[in-house]
């Protein structure tokens, strides 16, 4: 299977010195700061393109790293055309590898290596985050677009409907299973990054809506949400681990993304929604409501609260206010 990421023109064959320190780092994210096995993969992929480029410039250790080496990396992240899809990386995508090469320097540097400073890495400017969600409108407008009178369309409404009752990863949601969900209590405990346990409530509606798909589930298979092209005719074959558990038919992520981007389609909201951007709505709907942000931070697994701080200038009541009452074009129309 081809491997997606930066490949480089040349490869050492033996193992060297910077590739030994990557090991050491990859298994203090896995090991000390107990990260998801999805980060550490990352941090891999990252640090594994910048290790083969580094090898084809001669650069062996990070003690070699040097704030010029730092700068045509750069120059390269910036000029690489990925061979996917024939596009230069974005720059949220360069920082990201930049982020993980600073992670690594100040790793080596607390670990007593000689290594140059990690903010010597140069991140660049970015061109700001931009926090997409939807309103209240168009949430509604996203769940009258599914067609719920079969079992596959019973499942995507209540996919739906715990995303926005709930703000969970899509990657939170595809590892649900039935026992976890307590649709009586209306809340249950999820594992989100960093192996962070927080506790999540169901809506009104949420539940409603688990509670009728599971109603039409005729298998007994331990994933809450299954797929169901493909193993229409095989699902009661009996042995076997699959037949028994179901862990071969648990929904994907891809699959929860490609089913958002249908029914906003069919809504005709005019955006590019993701799950995530179901996670971004859940938080504004609930400061909007007056919510506060730490309870926000709390919900959302947000290890900082910094991290949550990127929905206030959009859900500020009191600067909507100053806007409305001071704002010029406000008071021309009620002249």
């Amino acid at each position: 299977m081809r491997r997606r990421g930066l490949h480089c023109r040349s490869v050492v064959s033996s193992s060297t010195r910077l590739q030994d320190q990557v090991s050491a780092f990859l298994e203090h994210c896995e090991i000390d700061r107990n990260l998801s096995p999805l980060t550490v993969r990352m941090y891999a992929q990252y640090l594994g393109a910048f290790g083969a480029w580094a090898a084809a410039e001669g650069v062996t250790s990070a003690e070699q790293i040097t704030p010029e080496v730092a700068r045509r990396y750069r120059v390269h992240l910036n000029r690489y055309v990925s061979p996917v899809t024939r596009r230069n990386l974005s720059r949220g995508t360069q920082t990201s590898y930049l982020v993980a090469l600073r992670s690594l320097l100040r790793f080596l540097s607390r670990s007593g290596e000689d290594t140059m400073a990690a903010d010597r890495v140069e991140l660049g400017k970015s061109g700001g985050r931009s926090l997409k969600f939807l309103d209240s409108h168009q949430v509604a407008r996203l769940l009258a677009s599914v067609d719920a009178t079969d079992e596959p369309g019973m499942r995507d409404r209540a996919i739906l409907e715990l995303l926005f009752s709930t703000g969970l990863r899509v990657s939170e949601l595809v590892g649900l299973d039935r026992e976890q969900v307590n649709l009586e209590s209306r809340e249950f405990s999820v594992m989100g990054k960093g192996r962070k346990v927080r506790v999540v409530f169901v809506s009104d509606e949420a539940a409603d809506g688990i509670r009728s798909y599971l109603s039409m589930r005729k298998d007994r298979f331990k994933p809450l949400f299954i797929r169901y092209r493909g193993h229409a005719a095989e699902q009661e074959t009996p042995g076997g681990r699959a037949a028994m558990d179901g862990e071969a038919w648990r929904l994907s992520a891809r699959s929860v993304e490609r089913m958002v981007a249908k029914y906003v389609r069919l809504a005709g909201l005019g955006v590019k929604a993701t799950p995530h951007t179901l996670r971004h709505s859940f938080a504004t709907d609930l400061l909007f409501n007056g919510a506060d942000l730490r309870s926000v931070q709390e919900m959302l697994g947000h290890a900082n609260l910094a991290t949550t701080q990127v929905y206030t200038h959009v859900t500020n009541p009191q600067l909507r206010a100053v806007h409305r009452d001071f704002h010029s074009g406000n008071r021309r129309r009620g002249d």
